[in-house]
């Protein structure tokens, strides 16, 4: 079922503003019936700023009153909140990863000089201004770029690294490479391997836990008399 697009908020609303139960609150805005009752009691971590859903097309005054008539009506919603969806701009890059990207770049600028800016720019998501930057070594943290493969800081896929490559490569009228897939499974051997790792890390710190709280054995002294 479709929730408001702030629940919290518009239970906050339909508390101070309606005769609606809890129960029907709560079972409108996807919340449990303890978080309206917190709302109500104004024991809630933050005291919300109410939000109008009528005012906001999520539901009509009819609803409501149907609502506000027969505790067991379940409101209905006019239709749900528009689903953002990022069409335009460059990639996106998870903040702990943002840091990486001079020294994908730099790889790709010493390794792959046929690439464009442009194509850089949507492989690793960054502008061309950056690339420039690199490029011509005024970067204002150059002294510290170490060019890094992107596919291995998990900037891109070695696919779409390939691609760009044999997409220059058709451009400047040279013989296009191959595409290698055997890094796809290096990876997940790789990723088999770490995972086993972590396992046997796990396993060996609960032995030594177990050790830990044991009593330690009785050796007799070799030069005891």
């Amino acid at each position: 079922m479709a929730q408001p697009l702030m629940p919290h908020a518009t239970a906050s609303w339909l508390v101070d503003n309606t005769a609606l139960t809890f129960e029907q609150i709560a079972e409108f805005c996807g919340l449990h019936v303890l978080e309206v009752q917190a709302i109500a009691d104004d024991t809630a971590a933050t005291k919300l700023t109410g939000r109008d859903p009528v005012r906001a097309h999520e539901v009509t005054q009819d609803e409501i009153d149907k609502g506000q008539a027969d505790p067991e009506y379940r409101l209905k919603m006019t239709k749900g909140p528009e689903q953002v969806r990022r069409t335009k701009g460059p990639r996106y890059t998870p903040v702990s990863k943002r840091q990486d990207k001079p020294d994908g770049i730099a790889w790709i600028i010493r390794n792959h000089p046929e690439i464009s800016d442009g194509a850089i720019s949507s492989l690793i998501g960054t502008t061309r201004t950056t690339i420039a930057a690199i490029r011509d070594r005024t970067h204002w943290n150059i002294g510290n770029i170490t060019p890094k493969d992107p596919v291995t800081l998990g900037l891109t896929t070695q696919r779409e690294l390939d691609a760009a490559v044999n997409k220059a490569a058709k451009s400047a009228g040279a013989e296009p490479q191959p595409t290698d897939n055997r890094l796809d499974g290096d990876r997940a051997a790789l990723i088999e391997q770490l995972r086993a790792e972590r396992e046997q890390a796990s396993r060996d710190a609960e032995l030594a836990g177990d050790e830990g709280t044991a009593p330690k054995p009785f050796f007799e002294d070799p030069f005891r008399r």
